[in-house]
């Protein structure tokens, strides 16, 4: 098992020390799923735009840019841009976020913070007409790093 990087050998966490680290050129994708019932996804998908939909992408994109105040030992990164994608499927919202900067560590968390709020917004707006709704299968997918 590799080392758990927030944790010292003798148990307490820390923020990793990137100082010494060279800026690279960082991208993560991430995907998440909210899944319910059809009628509910044809309610979403028949919404005129500035609808929900547009609320959870917003939600999505502003979550990516606090990560670290929400993520305890994320590091504050300087952003260089944040897509949040949602498709609206029979029975499911499928939501893609893209997060990018220039830094000296990864932007895994915030496309991952970004899917799940834009789904938590999700669940939010349709909750009332939709009570067995669930967010499942938030994942990265995708993490590439180049030289700047």
């Amino acid at each position: 098992m590799s080392e758990l990087s927030h944790v010292t050998a003798a148990g307490d966490v820390r923020m990793v020390d990137v100082g010494g680290k060279p800026l690279s050129r960082r991208r993560a994708v991430a995907r998440g799923t909210v899944r319910m019932r059809r009628e509910t996804a044809e309610r979403l998908r028949d919404l005129p735009k500035g609808d929900a939909l547009t609320t959870a992408q917003v939600a999505g994109i502003m979550a990516a840019k606090r990560t670290s105040e929400l993520i305890p030992l994320c590091h504050p990164l300087p952003l260089t841009n944040v897509e949040v994608i949602l498709e609206v499927r029979d029975t499911a919202v499928e939501i893609t976020a893209i997060a990018e900067t220039v830094a000296q560590t990864g932007v895994e968390m915030e496309a991952l913070t970004a899917v799940s709020v834009a789904a938590l917004t999700v669940y939010d707006m349709a909750k009332a007409a939709d009570s067995e709704m669930s967010i499942s299968d938030v994942t990265l997918v995708e993490k590439t790093k180049q030289q700047a």
